[in-house]
């Protein structure tokens, strides 16, 4: 039961983030390395908000998310739109603003372990298992994100615009759709998604500068494992790799560090056998 509660969570968690990083990807072909930096960020707000300032925990957490949405806003119109047709070049200075966000980290917070209270106190014993009401929480939020997320994809008018563009970026250009900003509007959803994430998860972990990496490597095996740029993919390859690592926490103890290693030795084995991603065929036709 262990492994089932853990990895529907873990596997929750990086299905918020792979979308998120598949979704821009999928519309504007931008691999943006510092995705998970943003989800850092938006934990790190909670605890200024909740604990330094003594807000309360909603508003702290949406004020959080909204104030990391802004500012991955910003550095998709003041940075990545002004080099987004060179893919290398995004690439590397995504990679170095995680690190700048991360020194940044370090200098505010220093490298203290810190923690957020959680938002619901208390729990309940499952076939002898004891599961926090903060676990349960942040597995329904992370199911109702990502209800909204496919409502706004496939049953509104900027979800079908969003689609055409990654679809056929030429053809949405001569239908008149305005490529840039729907970029921009999903590089906003993108970040909400892992700003969102880190909100949910702050209450069940440690704050740390360097909690951006792990995540980033469970992430690029996800979207490897489902395909680049299939959000369906993703999806369902978040939970296979969250029940993996469940599994080599739970059935190693004194192994739980390879739970990385083990992730990216299935991204490497998939690349070799499939390397469009498990489910990367039946994307292109569902596209």
């Amino acid at each position: 039961m262990n492994i089932i509660i853990t990895g529907l969570i873990t596997g929750s968690m990086l299905a918020l983030l792979s979308i998120g990083f598949s979704l821009i990807f999928g519309v504007a072909r931008i691999v943006n390395i510092a995705h998970t930096a943003f989800y850092m960020i938006a934990g790190y707000g909670i605890y200024f908000l909740c604990v330094r300032l003594g807000l309360s925990p909603v508003p702290g957490m949406l004020i959080s998310v909204c104030a990391v949405t802004l500012l991955g806003l910003l550095v998709y119109t003041f940075l990545i739109d002004k080099i987004r047709e060179h893919e290398a070049a995004v690439l590397i200075a995504t990679i170095a603003l995680a690190m700048i966000f991360q020194e940044a980290m370090m200098l505010i917070f220093t490298g203290d372990y810190l923690t957020v209270s959680p938002l619901v106190k208390g729990y309940f014993s499952l076939f002898g298992v004891k599961v926090f009401n903060q676990q349960v929480l942040s597995f329904v939020v992370a199911l109702l994100l990502m209800f909204i997320l496919w409502l706004l994809l496939m049953k509104t008018r900027l979800g079908l615009a969003i689609r055409s563009i990654a679809e056929d970026r030429e053809v949405a250009n001569l239908m008149g759709m305005n490529d840039s900003l729907l970029a921009m509007i999903t590089m906003g959803i993108s970040v909400a998604l892992a700003g969102f994430t880190g909100a949910v998860i702050a209450p069940l972990m440690v704050l740390s500068p360097y909690m951006w990496m792990e995540p980033l490597i469970m992430m690029m095996a996800v979207v490897v494992l489902g395909g680049l740029g299939s959000i369906k993919g993703s999806f369902i390859a978040s939970y296979i790799l969250g029940f993996t690592e469940a599994l080599v926490v739970f059935l190693i103890p004194k192994g739980a560090f390879l739970k990385g290693s083990v992730a990216l030795i299935i991204m490497i084995l998939v690349l070799l056998l499939r390397p469009e991603g498990l489910f990367g065929v039946s994307f292109e036709e569902e596209r």
